[in-house]
């Protein structure tokens, strides 16, 4: 299935549930948490780690007792070590579009991700929807400079940074 295939498929399923995942609220530097993919309590990546995908290159679910926030977002950690490396620099492990799909971003839509569906390049973590029918970090691995270009300039668009 190609890429335009799969976003028009994916995007009427996944606005319904993006309603109740997205967090709107505080706002930080030139955003706001409304732009970012958070679940219920502006938990950020479902709860995984962010350290885990650069440090192990793989995904690790955080516990809520090992927490730390950053601009407004939660973020949960598996170990003290981990929280306490991401404390010392936040912004080296956060992760790329908001934590929204790259592959979607590079097409200006807001999709969400299988957390486990990562790659980390040039120390920025991207993340990917997937699914039965589709994977998305297939579809950036076919031509991964470019989608980064376009994903970039439309996060900044979406995002409001300059």
């Amino acid at each position: 299935m190609g890429l335009q295939n799969w976003l028009v498929v994916t995007s009427v399923a996944l606005a319904l549930s993006a309603v109740g995942q997205r967090a709107a609220g505080a706002d930080f530097a030139l955003k706001s948490t409304a732009q970012y993919n958070l679940g219920p309590n502006k938990v950020a990546l479902s709860g995984y780690d962010p350290v885990g995908y650069f440090t192990k290159n793989a995904p690790f679910k955080g516990k809520k007792e090992l927490s730390a926030e950053h601009h407004g977002v939660t973020y949960y950690f598996a170990s003290e070590e981990n929280r306490k490396v991401f404390s010392e620099a936040p912004e080296k492990y956060l992760p790329t579009y908001g934590g929204w799909c790259a592959t979607a971003m590079a097409k200006g839509e807001k999709v969400e991700v299988d957390p486990a569906n990562f790659k980390v390049t040039n120390g920025r973590l991207f993340l990917f929807f997937k699914a039965f029918y589709a994977d998305a970090l297939k579809e950036w691995n076919k031509d991964e400079a470019n989608l980064t270009t376009n994903a970039d300039a439309n996060w900044k668009k979406i995002s409001a940074t300059r």
